[in-house]
């Protein structure tokens, strides 16, 4: 988990210390059932509280877009961080990430609230978007998206790629990163306008950001290391043919407004449902990690109000993970890699070789296909 403590100017990071990543053998992930409706569980409660107190959110509570979570929902605290003391109430605020409203709508609510800290969707990697509006051009902000290389200088961003990672994990990234850029610009709106308005709204009010979201290059490793190569490489072929078409359909909405749902943008969901296997890394164990940081990492302990800024496609996870947790995983279990405790040595050799040729194969294509956009 890493905060960002807000001031007039930009903040420095500090980090919080981590132990050594290990798998805990009995730990899992479980999804929500698919009966498991957030609005059923907590959107009247939040309503009656937006009612009595915040009378000035009642559309966003109406429609379930804002809900709050009392610390009574929380499951237990478990009995190794029995002197951790969790925050009063969470509030969630679903968005889009290129609508003009999302944005509208984070500085309302971070200004009526006036949190302690504003947990964002975001991982040091990608924490520059947040600062993109500042330092750049119109035209290089319509390419900024989630995989996109900032936060840091170039080679620092790409060497913390590699780190954690690897070369396939950041050849991925790259491609990603090209494709996200083509949608954005199609969309002619710049990605994150919320996180900017998170960025600034609590940096008046005094808030602290937390950079709630897993490394994306964990992410990232993990979700290649679950596919099979078969899948490999359907899915880097399937990448290449939407780089190099033509043109990114997107609904047709108004863009200004709201972005549907269904939209090309929610471009995790699209994967997963393609390929089953991505669920897992890509979604179910994100929600839980920014479950973890929203309510259990070091810079919430014993706070009042914590907002959450997620987009609304992690509402329903990341919600069930907060009142269904049951103590018995660690941030550890979330961002340790995949191994094979069987022939370790071979299979990394292997894998190591693998991924290397891979990796610059994808980045020789990388450097091709990004100037087609």
């Amino acid at each position: 988990m890493e905060t960002l403590a807000s001031s007039p100017r930009r903040p420095t990071l500090r980090y919080s210390s981590r132990s050594a990543p290990r798998r805990n053998p009995r730990a899992s992930i479980r999804p929500p059932p698919l009966e498991f409706d957030y609005k059923s569980e907590v959107v009247e409660e939040s309503r009656s509280v937006v009612a009595e107190k915040h009378t000035e959110l009642m559309d966003l509570a109406a429609d379930g877009t804002l809900v709050r979570i009392a610390k009574h929902r929380f499951g237990p605290v478990p009995s190794w961080r029995t002197e951790f003391v969790e925050p009063e109430e969470i509030w969630l605020l679903g968005t889009s990430h290129l609508a003009a409203k999302s944005a509208s709508d984070v500085d309302r609510v971070v200004r009526a609230l006036r949190p302690d800290n504003v947990v964002v969707e975001l991982c040091r990697s990608r924490a520059g978007i947040m600062y993109a509006s500042d330092i750049d051009d119109d035209a290089q902000l319509l390419k900024s998206n989630m995989f996109s290389l900032s936060g840091a200088k170039f080679f620092g961003a790409v060497n913390r790629s590699i780190n954690l990672g690897g070369q396939s994990a950041l050849a991925l990234r790259l491609l990603l990163a090209v494709f996200s850029s083509k949608i954005s610009s199609g969309a002619n709106r710049p990605f994150g306008d919320e996180f900017r308005a998170a960025r600034k709204a609590s940096e008046e009010v005094g808030a602290q950001i937390v950079l709630g979201d897993r490394p994306i290059e964990i992410t990232l490793e993990r979700a290649w290391r679950s596919l099979m190569w078969s899948e490999k490489v359907r899915f880097i072929t399937s990448l290449i043919q939407g780089i190099t078409s033509p043109s990114i359909e997107l609904p047709k909405n108004d863009l200004k407004g709201q972005v549907p749902d269904e939209s090309p943008l929610q471009l995790y969901g699209k994967l997963s449902f393609s390929y089953p296997s991505l669920l897992q890394p890509l979604i179910h164990e994100r929600d839980t990690y920014l479950a973890w940081s929203l309510k259990r990492s070091k810079a919430v302990n014993n706070c009042k109000t914590v907002v959450g800024i997620i987009g609304r496609g992690h509402m329903n996870g990341v919600i069930y993970a907060l009142i269904s947790d049951q103590g018995n995983l660690r941030f550890r279990d979330l961002v340790g890699r995949t191994s094979n405790p069987s022939g370790w040595f071979l299979n990394t050799f292997k894998s190591l070789a693998r991924d290397t040729i891979l990796g610059f194969g994808l980045w020789a294509l990388y450097e091709q296909l990004k100037s087609t956009i």
